[in-house]
This record gives structure tokens, sequence and C-alpha cells, in this order.
């Protein structure tokens, strides 16, 4: 401590950060002792949050991780009565209005909670509602590309900067991926080393989009020197926000995963590169987003590598097929109208031929039942 403290003086420093979470009480034995503001990585975060939130979703779940953050700290941070921050050791008034903070605190946290379970509510409803497309979860280090791979697949306006958490609000777009397939994209918050619990909490509305997808999307930037820490990271995250997704050594999860390495452009051999990756994640893909004449490599495709992998994925998970419905059968017609992607009835030889996008469940739960199915008609 006398060793830190003689670093700020010589430095002439007014605040000190820390790479690690304090508890309360380190933060106060801190600001005592060194008698300038100390400030933990948690803290940091959610400041930069706090700027780059937008939409009101976004500004409601940094004031609760914010809110979740302050309560335990509220006497070192209270100013209520005092210009000097850090009011330590106040009796009588202030131990008072410190309690009545602490139920105002409380009070505003129950009501962030039932507004966010509002929200997520009012997401499951709108997927509901939504045309029945294959749909995959943009996930990703912070400031691995994401939004800039959503915005050159869908060509839409999509939020790009190159910053951290540029993007807090969950996005989604339909992609044309070719063949007659359209994907739903969902592009998410991104994880970084240490997430404050704070924060993961707070946006488990935004991650129940992602959560629902069939596919999940790990964006990496491959041009990263410290990509592998960075990917490892992210799943570790993944596997405490319960995505459910399936690596490529376990079998027992859900959902598959699909690596894209991203920035291609920056690295000095991407071919080899990608034989190499390839050896520990074989569902691997390439890409980058910059203008196809600004890449070093001209055979190189930008995302097209990945719209073809996203193509073969909602053949698999939506084939077309032809279902021969017998005509008085209407309970079964408006089943594939309510569950598949239908693109065209026919009546022929005293049967309705339904031409439909369906998912396999629908596909294994028809053939149970004895229903004609061709697949790829």
């Amino acid at each position: 401590m006398e060793e830190l403290k003689g670093v700020l003086q010589h430095a002439g420093a007014t605040l000190v950060l820390f790479d690690e979470p304090l508890s309360p009480v380190q933060g106060t034995n801190l600001e005592k002792a060194l008698a300038v503001r100390v400030m933990d990585r948690t803290e940091v975060i959610l400041d930069i949050f706090a700027t780059r939130a937008r939409s009101a979703e976004a500004k409601m779940q940094v004031e609760l991780a914010q809110l979740e953050y302050l309560l335990p700290r509220l006497t070192r941070m209270w100013t209520h009565l005092s210009r000097i921050r850090g009011g330590i050791g106040l009796r009588g008034p202030g131990e008072t209005q410190l309690e009545t903070d602490r139920r105002v605190i409380r009070r505003k946290l129950s009501v962030l909670r039932k507004r966010l379970e509002d929200v997520a509510d009012h997401r499951a409803n709108q997927r509901q509602g939504r045309r029945d497309l294959p749909s995959a979860a943009l996930v990703g280090y912070t400031n691995a590309g994401k939004s800039s791979l959503l915005r050159a697949l869908s060509g839409g306006d999509v939020f790009v900067e190159d910053r951290l958490f540029a993007t807090l609000d969950t996005l989604t777009r339909e992609v044309d991926v070719g063949g007659g397939y359209r994907f739903r994209l969902t592009d998410t918050v991104g994880f970084i080393r240490k997430l404050p619990h704070h924060l993961v909490a707070s946006f488990r509305a935004t991650l129940e989009e992602a959560r629902a997808a069939d596919l999940v999307l790990h964006v990496i930037d491959a041009a990263h020197p410290a990509w592998e820490q960075q990917a490892e990271v992210v799943e570790n995250e993944m596997q405490s926000a319960e995505f459910g997704v399936r690596s490529e050594t376990g079998s027992s999860e859900r959902k598959r995963m699909i690596y894209v390495f991203n920035k291609a452009d920056l690295l000095p051999d991407p071919v080899a590169f990608l034989a190499t990756v390839r050896e520990r994640y074989p569902h691997s893909v390439l890409t980058s987003t910059v203008p196809h004449s600004a890449l070093r490599t001209p055979h190189w495709t930008g995302v097209e590598g990945l719209r073809s992998v996203l193509r073969t994925s909602a053949q698999a998970l939506r084939p077309i097929a032809r279902i021969h419905v017998p005509l008085g059968d209407g309970k079964l017609l408006a089943a594939l109208h309510r569950d598949a992607e239908v693109l065209g009835e026919a009546q022929v030889d005293g049967e309705v031929q339904v031409t439909a996008r369906v998912q396999a469940w629908l596909l294994g739960r028809l053939r149970r039942d004895g229903v004609g199915v061709d697949i790829g008609s």
C-alpha cells in the first residue's frame, strides 16, 4: 500500500483502477488509505455500458446492473450529507438517510426486474408471431465484428463502430442465403474477460433471443493475437448463461455452433490459417467484411462462405418437402399452415400436395403418423 501511495504521488494521479472486482470493504479501505477515488473492473465496465446504452431496454438493463453493484457499496459512495466522497462513520441522521436510500434502491430494483420480465414476455410473443424461419445468434468477444457481419449479410442499416461494446441491443435481421432459403440472424451484446455477473444477469432478457436460436455463430477476431483466449472466455460465459450449445467435443448439448473467424483481410495467409484452425474446429469459416478490392487474397469471397454454410444449415433445419394430405383431412392442413412454411398447394389424384419448408421434428411426426412425405420436392 505504501509503495502504491508513492507511485500515485509521483504520478499526480487522482484515480486508481483495479483489474479485479473489489468487495465493498476493500474499496472502503483502499480509498481511506490512498485518499483518491478507487474504481474496480466492474465499475469501469458498468460506466462503459452506461455510455453505450441507447434504447430504453438497454438503459434499463444497465441501470439494473448499476444499482445491484451500488447497493452493498452505498456507504462508501454516499454523499447526501457530505461533499467528501465516501462518508465513512456517519451516525444519527446520516444512518437514517442511508437506510432510506437503500429502500429506494431496492424498490427501484424490483420495478426494473418486473419491466425486464415484461420485455422478455414481449420478445417471446414476437418470436411466436414471426415467420417460421431458421434462426442463428451471432455471439462473440466484444469488437470481434458481429455487427459488421450482420450488416454485410443483410445489407441493412446496422450500427457499426470499432470500439468495445458498440452493440448493447439485440438486433435481428432476415438474411437471404440463396437457394430460396432465408435465415433470421440476431446480433447480441459482446462478451469480455471477467464480465461482471451483474451484467450477465441484467442482459438475460436480451440473451433469451439468442438462446432460442437454432444455430450459434461464434464470431472470433482471427487477427487478434489472443483469439484463442477470447474464444474460451465466450464459451465459458455462454455456458454460465445457459445457452445450451454443442461444441466440437461435446455431444449431449442441444445447439450446433459454427466458428466464424472474422477479419481475414488482416491475416498474412488466410488459407493457411483456416487449414490450421479446422484441425481443432472442423465447422469453421473465414470471413471479411471489407470491400473485395481491399483484400490481400484475390480469391477471397468475403461473407459468401458464411452465407453458403447458413444455406446448408437452413436446408438441414428446414428442408423443402412435398406432403401428401388426404382431401378430407382439414386438421392436418391447418397444422401444416401453423407449424410449417407453406410454399404452395395443389390437388392431384384425390389428395392435396402441400409444398412446404418443414422442421425436422414435424417431419418425424408426419412419418410416424403415416403421412406421405417426399424430401427435396
